[in-house]
């Protein structure tokens, strides 16, 4: 662990007590605000692009001029330079936590309460903002490079990081302690299902049901809670899509990273400030369909988008995948019909769930457990209607007590797979694949 690592971040359990900051705060702020104004009329003119080479270059140059300090050590000057540098173009703070491959979320309640996620668990951290200015100049340094805004008219704000990182941030008046931000990280090399399998997530005959689901194009809904892994689930069935065909992502803020080339990329934009410009995710569902698309993927669907997604899922476009946020398969047919109202059209309830049984082919439920981990708890198949009731069938379950088991029943959909040269063993449903 580097020094700053160790003055601003405190140490994992069983290492020595963190140290001090050397350089006193008021001195170090001073120190901060002398360089950057040196920095900025030593590179005025000079057209740098900011690559490796040149914020190598801003970290070199603070180094020179902390070496004409009087009354710096070693240590001091490196530690300075680290949190001079991080502040000036990194995330200050949060830059050692976001460098630290085992921190999955960053939560920044207040100035001194910074919170990580490290493999399932909450750990506060000794990361410590001046005030409440310096974690709002850090949400302004993120979002102003992707066009967007944060202010007391627009309090809330979705981004993302050069890395792919979710960010989240509200400020007062909404946020009545102070400004807020939650960063959710993802892992540099995506996860594969096989990673998956390996971390417990789910078993090798899960994974064959899954792969040959995608690969025979049907409706798949990814549900599951807040941070229970849909996105990293969504990326890793969408590695099965055939490389030949082509894909359009449709997010709010774009996480999902695709491995294959023939990709259309589309994000959400927020209003301006005449409240004008905004597009949803329902309009660029829409336009998708005039993309000529194999597969639509859709980061989440939360409001009236949902019976665009139905019709697109019914007209053709088969082998869509997207999240919903819900407790059971069976609360996801409940909260798409939901969603489905909030578009606007007074439809029967009959005929919404006439739509839901026959878009989506199936559920795969995943939760994250106590301990942390997280689980495929269902894979569900959507099996059609029986009166006005939608007909679920559970295919695999997971019970802590039991483990994972598949339920015995055979789903209706394996001659549609066939029918794309998928086959899938009949002995896993029966658990000679457990």
């Amino acid at each position: 662990m580097s020094l700053y690592k160790r003055l601003r971040t405190g140490t994992e359990q069983g290492e020595a007590p963190p140290v001090e900051r050397p350089v006193e705060v008021g001195r170090g702020e001073k120190l901060r605000q002398q360089i950057q104004t040196r920095l900025a009329a030593d590179m005025e003119g000079h057209g740098q692009t900011q690559d490796a080479a040149w914020y190598e270059q801003v970290r070199g140059r603070i180094g020179e001029i902390l070496r004409d300090e009087d009354g710096l050590g070693p240590l001091e000057r490196e530690a300075l330079t680290e949190e001079i540098y991080a502040q000036m173009v990194g995330l200050g703070p949060l830059q050692p936590l976001l460098d630290d491959p085992t921190v999955s979320e960053i939560m920044v309640n207040s100035p001194s309460q910074v919170y990580v996620e490290r493999r399932g668990k909450l750990i506060k951290t000794q990361a410590r903002f001046r005030d409440d200015r310096e974690i709002l100049e850090l949400i302004e340094r993120i979002v102003a490079p992707l066009g967007r805004r944060i202010d007391e008219s627009s309090p809330m704000v979705d981004a993302r990081l050069k890395d792919g990182s979710r960010v989240n941030a509200i400020i007062p008046p909404l946020a009545l302690r102070g400004p807020t931000l939650t960063i959710r990280r993802f892992p540099d090399r995506p996860l594969t299902i096989e990673d998956l399998e390996r971390t417990g997530s789910l078993t090798s005959s899960m994974a064959q049901l899954l792969e040959a689901a995608v690969r025979g194009r049907l409706n798949i809904v990814v549900s599951g809670g807040t941070a229970s892994g849909k996105t990293t689930l969504l990326n890793c069935l969408s590695a099965f899509i055939p490389a030949d065909e082509r894909i359009v992502t449709i997010e709010d803020a774009a996480e999902l990273k695709l491995q294959q080339d023939h990709v259309v990329s589309l994000e959400t934009r927020p209003p301006n400030l005449e409240g004008r410009g905004e597009v949803t995710i329902r309009q660029l569902v829409r336009n998708a369909l005039r993309m000529r698309p194999d597969r639509i993927v859709v980061g989440e669907v939360r409001a009236g988008e949902a019976l665009d997604m139905l019709q697109a899922m019914n007209t053709g476009h088969d082998g869509s995948l997207t999240t919903v946020h819900a407790n059971t398969p069976r609360d996801v047919l409940s909260r798409i019909e939901t969603m489905v109202l909030m578009a606007g059209f007074e439809l029967p309830v009959r005929a919404i769930r006439e739509q839901v049984a026959s878009a989506l082919d199936l559920v795969v439920h995943q939760q994250r457990m106590r301990d942390g981990s997280r689980r495929v708890t269902h894979i569900t198949e959507v099996q059609g209607m029986e009166g006005d009731v939608i007909l679920l069938q559970d295919l695999f379950l997971y019970r802590p007590d039991e483990g994972f088991r598949p339920t015995g029943l055979r789903p209706r959909f394996l001659d549609r797979l066939a029918m794309y040269g998928q086959t899938v063993d009949p002995k896993i449903f029966a658990g000679g694949g457990l």
